[in-house]
């Protein structure tokens, strides 16, 4: 006997070269969890709504629990004709139960079951990236508390521009995961609707009680249109957006930790566990982990376009189009997963080269603090940077550093400035601690970002 859940109104079987495009078992399989977690919902609302009695919603459940271990012990047998998980599903649930499993699909269409199962398993899937993502946040957290006076070179357009601290660069990067948690927050939120009961795409015909689905499901609150609750894939999208932005959020990490850990920067070393080595040249290290966080950035962005590529131009309601809304989110989340937990672990073992960024410091780079304190002196700021630009390229044309200009030099281009108070704000740390404006580098403002983000973890 055949458990297609279609097929009575067609004369001819479907072609086989048909059956391989149109089946969707080898991957949403994945979602057999979420599937018969719906469906146990789904018999219980039944029941509660009067269609179908107690002892057909008992044998019910207890079918789908024994397909549920089934699928968790790795014992499920596929057969030829599972078209899809629902498909699988209550062909076994058949085998187990007989002729009752015929009505767990009562007033419930594929449509609206398959968006179930999908918004179940991104929920999962949200939970399980920001937790990645706050162990990742620790890391860079337990390492900018390891650094707070560490000195190094801030860099613009990867110039040397002003000193900063360690702990600031780690925090950058935090701040930017910590945006990422509260997007997956987000998503999470509008994610948690429930579009069970709008059938195929007109709503459910039955009386069924809608609101007591939410009792059994981990959904906020119930869809408020069948038409779009069966055609709606913003979460999916969202979702992908979430881990787009989260990838290029690593790419980023990933591009400094490369530069640092050459030896023409020397910043960085990453641990051998997440470093290798050269099929010809002995002596290479290459940072392949950390390559392969930013090329995996583009491989997010084709997810999420594959995706946006599908919906923007199917019409209402369900169209077969949106069988390829799982791929690309699968794809996403397990790339993501693994690609977190690499970066947290190169994270916690590098070895940082503090003499290295100490050595990097040049007197060039407290140039604003000079435009600064002609500012105090009381010279507008677009005169005192025109004025420092000058001594800037004076200490040039004579090859020495800007703390070393003559004092005849400084007088000529800087009156109101003596030479001794000149010379004594060439001063790495004192620069650093000047900037203790909330979210600045000094030691004071970073150890309020990091009690900051260390109460975002819990």
């Amino acid at each position: 006997m055949s458990h297609q859940l279609w097929g009575g109104r067609f004369a001819e079987p479907t072609a086989a070269e048909m059956r391989e495009f149109n089946d969707s078992f080898r991957f949403d399989r994945r979602l057999a969890e979420a599937d018969i977690a719906g469906s146990i919902a789904y018999a219980r609302a039944l029941a509660r709504s009067g269609i179908i009695t107690e002892q057909q919603r008992d044998a019910l459940i207890t079918g789908l629990e024994q397909v549920h271990r089934e699928f968790a012990e790795s014992t499920f047998i596929a057969r030829e004709g599972d078209e899809d998980i629902h498909t699988a599903v209550e062909r076994r649930l058949f085998e187990l139960i007989g002729p009752v499993a015929g009505m767990l699909h009562t007033g419930r269409s594929r449509n609206d079951q398959v968006a179930t199962d999908f918004r179940l398993w991104c929920l999962w899937a949200c939970d399980q990236l920001e937790e990645a993502v706050s162990a990742l946040q620790g890391r860079l957290v337990d390492q900018a508390e390891a650094h707070v006076e560490t000195l190094m070179p801030g860099y613009t357009h990867l110039q040397r521009a002003q000193p900063i601290t360690f702990a600031q660069w780690c925090l950058a990067y935090a701040t930017m995961l910590a945006r990422d948690r509260e997007r997956l927050r987000d998503c999470r939120r509008r994610t948690a609707v429930l579009p069970l009961g709008a059938s195929a795409l007109a709503g459910n015909a039955l009386g069924l009680d809608r609101e007591s689905l939410l009792q059994d499901l981990p959904f906020e609150r119930l869809s408020e249109n069948s038409l779009d609750a069966v055609s709606d894939r913003d979460f999916a999208a969202e979702l992908l957006f979430c881990c787009t932005l989260l990838g290029a959020h690593l790419s980023r990490l990933a591009e400094d930790v490369i530069l640092y850990s050459t030896a023409e920067f020397g910043f960085l070393t990453l641990a051998d566990a997440y470093s290798t080595g050269s099929s010809l040249m002995p002596q290479k290290r290459n940072p392949d982990s950390m390559e392969l966080l930013r090329g995996k950035a583009g491989r997010l962005l084709g997810d999420l376009v594959a995706l946006l590529t599908v919906i923007k131009g199917i019409p209402l309601a369900y169209n077969k189009d949106l069988q390829e809304d799982k791929e690309p989110v699968f794809d996403a989340v397990d790339t993501l997963l693994l690609a977190l937990r690499v970066a947290a672990g190169a994270v916690a073992t590098w070895q940082v080269h503090t003499e290295r960024m100490a050595a990097a410091l040049d007197d060039a780079m407290l140039a604003t603090d000079l435009a600064d304190e002609l500012v105090r002196l009381g010279m507008p700021f677009r005169e005192a940077h025109s004025a420092v630009g000058r001594l800037v390229r004076r200490a040039e044309e004579l090859c020495i550093p800007l703390r070393e200009l003559p004092a005849e030099e400084l007088a000529a281009a800087v009156p109101a400035l003596d030479i001794q108070r000149y010379r004594s704000l060439f001063d790495h740390r004192r620069s650093v601690e000047r900037r203790s404006v909330i979210g600045g580098t000094a030691p004071t403002a970073v150890r309020a970002q990091i009690a900051r983000l260390r109460q975002q973890e819990v």
